[in-house]
């Protein structure tokens, strides 16, 4: 046998595998341009994702539910004047003001964005507000970096099928503009789904493909070693095999004439994709910032872990609570007050205080630091 050792080689797999990178990214800004024109070219696919992923979907739906928490209640002495004002706002005709606040979280929570028209009377008193389609909205800042106005597109159809292209200007103060996580100088907010998108791929491809795994356990793949080259006998077995099988009824083959194949994959053989899925759903939700509990979720280790998860929800739900209040009197010169819908503060607290008194904290580790608790002075 000759002696080839000498010759062996190595491949070079570095153009072909490389290691996991995050592209660089930069804001969207203005940069001193004048009249810069910015559109959500993303939306429509933002929405396929809300609309077609079921857990992204209640997800976000919790988020607008949650932020509303019991509905708006007027502030201070004018209280009663502004529920009397915001409760004759009607939006499209059916809608109040909290389904409109509601319907604009979902928005900007999807997109990044959200808009709705602000239409005053005469007298220049707040008449009402009209959500707009995100799609059709184009914000134009000024060479500051200011927003200078906003134009709505829309294409019109008449009788005969010819389109018109129609736009609307629309002032600044014309408009309420709610912008989720807008970072540093950039024009727009930022949607949720960016983030988590490939998380969603990868938990619905996954799922797909167990899919098509169970479907081929019921209805296997068969391949049929058929005695003929005659593509017309093969078209006619091939016609009569599939009708068969797609009204099960059996199936009759002189001897010899056809030989069957069952292709099936033995039940331990592959890896179960279970556990990923699984794992990829509580990334998703840990991503999101919204508990499987908040949903419906039952997996919780403990109460106590529960509780935890749950205050940690309030407390980014109370902060876009703010978001929302600062918006309203910014935008629309009235002051809300939106309420947290179901704390947990209190019970907690008396769980500490049951806790101190079955011994298993002292009364004052409630109020300690840290270094206290670790036994040094300050």
């Amino acid at each position: 046998m000759p002696d080839n050792f000498g010759k062996a080689d190595y491949s070079d797999l570095s153009n072909v595998m490389t290691d996991f990178s995050v592209s660089n990214a930069s804001l969207d800004t203005s940069d001193g341009q004048k009249d810069f024109r910015w559109n959500n070219d993303k939306w429509t696919s933002y929405l396929g994702y809300y609309n077609d992923i079921p857990e992204l979907h209640a997800t976000i739906d919790a988020k607008a539910t949650w932020t509303m928490g019991k509905g708006f209640k007027g502030v201070g002495e004018g209280a009663e004047v502004t529920e009397l004002l915001l409760g004759t706002i009607k939006g499209n005709g059916v809608d109040t003001f909290n389904t409109i606040l509601q319907n604009m979280i979902r928005e900007y929570h999807i997109g990044g964005d959200a808009f709705a028209e602000i239409i005053r009377d005469e007298d220049d008193v707040l008449a009402n507000i009209k959500p707009l389609d995100p799609e059709k909205v184009t914000i134009i800042y000024n060479q500051k970096g200011v927003i200078d106005r906003y134009e709505y597109t829309s294409i019109n159809k008449d009788n005969e099928g010819k389109k018109t292209k129609y736009v609307q200007e629309f002032g600044i103060d014309k408009i309420l503009h709610l912008a989720r996580n807008r970072l540093g100088s950039q024009v727009h907010g930022t949607s949720i789904i960016k983030a988590i998108e490939n998380i969603i791929l990868m938990r619905n491809q996954a799922m797909d493909d167990w899919n098509r795994v169970l479907h081929r356990n019921i209805d296997p793949l068969w391949i049929f070693h058929m005695d003929t080259d005659d593509p017309s006998q093969i078209s006619s077995f091939k016609s009569k095999m599939d009708s068969a099988r797609g009204k099960g009824e059996n199936m009759y083959i002189p001897k010899g004439a056809v030989v069957p194949e069952l292709v099936s994959t033995a039940g331990n053989s592959s890896l179960n994709p279970l556990p990923w899925i699984d794992a990829l759903n509580d990334y998703f939700f840990q991503a999101t910032g919204v508990p499987a509990i908040i949903i419906g979720g039952s997996k919780v280790f403990t109460e106590a872990s529960a509780k935890i998860s749950y205050l940690a929800f309030q407390q980014t739900i109370e902060e876009e609570q703010l978001y929302i209040e600062e918006q309203v009197l910014s935008q629309l010169n009235v002051e809300i007050n939106l309420e947290f819908p179901a704390s947990l503060e209190n019970e907690l607290l008396s769980d500490n205080k049951k806790d101190v008194q079955n011994g298993v904290t002292q009364p004052n580790e409630l109020t300690q630091t840290p270094e206290q608790l670790n036994g040094v002075n300050v």
